[in-house]
Parts: C-alpha cells; structure tokens; sequence
C-alpha cells in the first residue's frame, strides 16, 4: 500500500513538471504589437503627416470622459482613430486619440536614449530621401533630430571580397527623434523577408511598423520578464551589453565614445512582426528619465496593443503576476479588451482578435536577392 502511494505522488509530480514545462511559455495566442497608440490634441494634423507614409484611417469612435476613465484611467473625452498602412492589417496599425484635456506633455522632444522614449521601426525603400526630407524640417526650424544612415550587417550574410558582383548584404538604418514620434528607418540591400515590411504605395515609400523599441529603466532580465511569462512571447536573447563598438547602436542611440547599454529582444510565436526591443542604461544614475510622462492621457506614445484569441485566459495570467489589469470591458471600438501597465513602465492594451483580410506570417524566411 505504502508502495503504491508513493508512486501515484511520484507520477503527480511528474505531470505537474511536464504541464509545466508545456505551458512555459504559455500558449496565450497573441500577436505582435498590433498598434502604436499615440496621444494628441489635435488629431488631423498627424493624420496627415501619416499619410505621406501610407497611412490611412481606416475607423474612428469617440471617448466620452466617463468611458475613457473607465478604459484607460483618463477624465477626458476625445476622438480614437485606428489607421492602416496599405494592406496590412494582422500588425503594424496606428491608434491616434486626440483628447480633449491631455493629462501632459509626455516625453516629448529629448536626447536618444531618454528613459520613457517609445520608437517605431519601418521599412523604407529610400532611406537617402528620408535623411533629406527630416533633415530639411530641421533646417526649417522644427524640432526634429535625425540621425546619419548607418550601414549594418544584421545576419553575418556578407561572403569573401567586395567585388561588382559580390555586394554587401545588410541595412542602412537611422533614427528620427521627435516632439509625439521617434521613427526608426532601415533599407535592405541584397535580400528580403517575406512578411516584414511591405512597403506601400505611399509618397515616402515605407511599410507598416515593423518592431518596436523600448527606453526602460531597470534589470532587463527583471523587468521585460512578464513578456514570457504572461504575453507568451519568445526571449530571443537574455540582456546582453550593445556599445558604442557597433556602428548601428552608436549612430541610433547617438552614443558617445565610452558608451553602452543593455539590450533584450522579444518575438511572438504569432507573427515574425511586431516585435519587441528594450533598450536600458548600464549607468542608470547618468540618464535622463522622462518616464512619468508616458502615460495614458500624455501626449506622444504612450501605450501599444496586442490581440489574442483568449483575452480573459491572459488577463488571469497578468492577475497571478500582480500587474493588476483593469477588468475585461469593450474598448471604444467595441472590442473585449484590458489595459495594464508592466514593471518596465510600458502600458498594454490586450484585445480580442480582430478580423483581418490578412494572416500573419510566422515563419521567419531570409532571401537573398540580386539587388
């Protein structure tokens, strides 16, 4: 008898191991980042300007001031506008909501690297006319830093010696820091992803976003850790030192020589887009921290959204983690939807998904081309 009881506790403990193991991360189903959120005063002005990118409204539904404080924690009514780049629609959209009593200024206008600052990653098929055109807004006076086209070799793909016919294989990227926005532009040259940046027929020749970039505060391991445990997105890295030794990092980030920070990223198992990058100080006591401005209400960017066909299983798992989400509502575009804000300061909205024309792709293909 005795024998037989401590088997039967044995092979408890061994299923519980192995539904461990199987839910780790867990299966919650979600999307890349769906969209970037963005507050303002006065919506029609970047409506337009996301029109030169290929942006285009595509629904819009107003917030009286009880819904938006009962959704997001804001006593301000205001207009949300969901826009589309070209197609598609599984990722990469923009939510801008012109509120009517903006709780701040946000992060705003500040030096790369500023703790609070969100960055928005896009595909373009001539990144030289993008440094001319930013560049010329600034020369005009605007307060727009863009920084120089660097050359990377992302995926280690150049092989033997330069020739006519043997080309480099990598990016040109640069960064754009602004008043509500931080663009992050790359070109490829010599080879594609299937799925990642489609380019749309717009004047600036750009796709939808891409992925996404973090300044947080904070160990990385400690901080980006619900992103598995609760989001269940895939680490791609644990926190590694980037520097001023890399040419991408030095001319993005604008690092002085000396310089380094901490780096981790994140994919869904949903969608090769969409993806996360968190960025944080070696030296937390030298950086300048702007994040009590990147909340809901502020201006600028400051919350992105996910989707998953599960909404109430992931709102259990972020309720076991103690990010104390807000109860499961229909969002204002009727959607079933929670917001919480993770212990990186990063604010999510989690919805149910969508219907969308297109599927996502989620098998990660390189191909080399001529070009």
């Amino acid at each position: 008898m005795v024998t037989r009881i401590v088997f039967l506790l044995l092979l408890c403990v061994w299923a519980s191991a192995q539904g461990n193991s199987q839910d780790y991360p867990p299966e919650t189903g979600i999307s890349g980042v769906y969209e970037v959120v963005v507050g303002v005063e006065e919506a029609l002005p970047l409506i337009e300007y996301f029109a030169e990118f290929g942006f285009e409204v595509v629904t819009e539904e107003t917030l009286t001031a009880a819904s938006a404080d009962q959704l997001y924690g804001v006593e301000s009514a205001g207009i949300s506008y969901r826009l589309q780049n070209g197609s598609v629609d599984t990722h990469g959209l923009l939510r801008i909501i012109e509120w009517e009593n903006p709780l701040g200024p946000g992060v705003g206008y500040a030096p790369p690297e500023t703790v609070g600052q969100r960055m928005a990653v896009m595909r373009t098929r001539d990144i030289v006319r993008l440094d001319d055109v930013f560049n010329d807004l600034r020369n005009a006076g605007q307060p727009w830093l863009p920084t120089k086209p660097v050359y990377d070799d992302l995926y280690d793909l150049d092989e033997g010696e330069y020739s006519i016919s043997n080309r480099r294989v990598g990016v040109r990227e640069m960064a754009v820091y602004g008043e509500l926005f931080n663009h992050v532009f790359f070109q490829r040259y010599g080879y594609r992803i299937p799925g990642y940046g489609a380019v749309a027929d717009a004047p600036l020749q750009t796709s939808e976003f891409t992925h996404h970039d973090f300044i947080v505060s904070g160990d990385l391991a400690d901080v980006t850790a619900y992103y598995v445990e609760v989001f269940g997105f895939e680490a791609e890295n644990d926190p590694v030192l980037d520097g001023d030794w890399q040419a991408g990092p030095r001319a993005v980030f604008g690092m002085e020589a000396g310089e380094a920070h901490w780096y981790r990223g994140f994919v869904s198992p949903n969608n090769i887009c969409g993806k996360l990058k968190f960025f944080s100080a070696r030296d937390p006591e030298h950086v300048r921290d702007r994040s009590q401005h990147q909340r809901l209400g502020e201006l600028g960017i400051t919350m992105h959204t996910l989707y998953t066909p599960n909404v109430s299983y992931v709102h259990s798992l972020a309720l076991g983690h103690d990010l104390e989400p807000t109860p499961i509502t229909k969002n204002e575009f009727d959607e079933e939807s929670f917001v919480l804000t993770g212990p990186d300061g990063s604010t999510w909205q989690i919805l149910e998904t969508p219907e969308s024309a297109g599927q996502p792709v989620t098998e990660f293909n390189l191909e080399t081309t001529a070009n």
